[in-house]
């Protein structure tokens, strides 16, 4: 079974086919990063305006890398997000499954996220052990900062997230503090590879063990008055180190928070997806760790950690499946699981 999916929830307009849930056929991204970039953020607006500009070259890519093959189903994002950077793929997939009368599934977001991993694995940075439920995983991109306790398709429960800012955001933020431009993250994670992470002490927001949930809020401050501390301009080996110090605050964070939701519910596997988790100390530090305490780290590989619609027709082939005769979900419907 073929499916189509189409991703517009931000700033990164995408359609890809897979196929049963776990081939990918195509995976095509259009990413307005130039579009945003001298904002130092997404503007709304722009975004919306710019997923119609691109959303038809982008699902017709797709579809000419995939052989053009029949479509057996089509699969979108319907939310969280941008509303009217939704409303372009949502029109756009009604257009599609109605045009090739075909089933049309809503797909939530950050759940498409966390079932990223079981369309294909990284070789070069997940474990050999392939992933089974029940998993935790750690949903960290700009947008989100969530632990879930996943226990089979659709059994998702929520363990924990940010009370404030989102890792990715808190990044970007510090990023465009430090004019590195946007992405900020991308930036702190480079330069952060010849940087020393111990050369400045910023907080670890919600550091109780009990507690599973986080902030990043106090982080951003203690990074801003260091900056005024610093008072010359920030470069060479002192921007590195700050941004090194940085970045192992959020890791810190995240990984030791992470293996303890897996340990405390007493399941073997742990995955990270969403934007952030491409961030390569993120990835080593939780591959470290994982190891050490006897647990299997499951991570995407790149192209599949930012928002991307393979996770979307992935994800919405097993939704389908569930569905008796292939009836379609109402894309304005509640959704059954906790993920908000």
């Amino acid at each position: 079974m073929k499916v189509l999916g189409i991703e517009s929830s931000c700033d990164e307009t995408s359609a890809a086919v897979v196929e049963d849930g776990v081939k990918v056929l195509s995976n095509v991204v259009s990413s307005q990063i130039p579009v945003h970039a001298k904002y130092g953020g997404v503007v709304p607006e722009l975004a919306s305006r710019a997923h119609v500009l691109d959303i038809v070259p982008v699902v017709r890519e797709a579809l000419l890398s995939a052989g053009d093959a029949p479509i057996d189903a089509v699969a979108v994002t319907k939310g969280p997000g941008l509303v009217g950077s939704l409303l372009v793929g949502i029109e756009m997939a009604k257009a599609l499954a109605y045009q090739r009368q075909v089933p049309l599934v809503g797909v939530h977001h950050v759940e498409a996220h966390l079932m990223a991993p079981l369309i294909q694995t990284d070789p070069s940075s997940s474990s050999s052990t392939p992933l089974t439920f029940p998993f935790v995983g750690l949903v960290v991109s700009g947008g989100h900062t969530s632990l879930y306790l996943v226990q089979d398709w659709g059994e998702l429960e929520l363990l924990g997230q940010t009370r404030d800012d989102a890792a990715g955001e808190a990044l970007d933020k510090v990023g465009k503090l430090l004019g590195l431009g946007y992405p900020g993250g991308m930036h702190i994670d480079r330069l952060a590879a010849t940087g020393d992470p111990k050369a400045f002490d910023f907080p670890r927001g919600m550091r109780q063990r009990e507690s599973l949930e986080f902030s990043f809020s106090g982080l951003k401050t203690s990074v801003a008055q260091q900056v005024a501390k610093l008072g010359a301009q920030i470069e060479g080996q002192l921007l590195a180190d700050v941004c090194a110090s940085t970045l192992e605050a959020v890791v810190a964070v995240l990984v030791r928070k992470s293996i303890v939701a897996a340990k405390r519910h007493g399941v073997e596997h742990l995955i990270i997806s969403g934007g952030v988790s491409a961030n390569r100390r993120l990835r080593q530090r939780m591959a470290e760790l994982c190891e050490q305490e006897g647990l299997c780290f499951h991570v995407p590989p790149r192209n599949l950690c930012t928002d991307n619609a393979a996770m979307i027709a992935g994800l919405g082939y097993h939704r389908l499946q569930g569905l008796s005769g292939f009836e379609a979900f109402e894309l304005n419907a509640q959704a059954s699981w906790p993920l908000g």
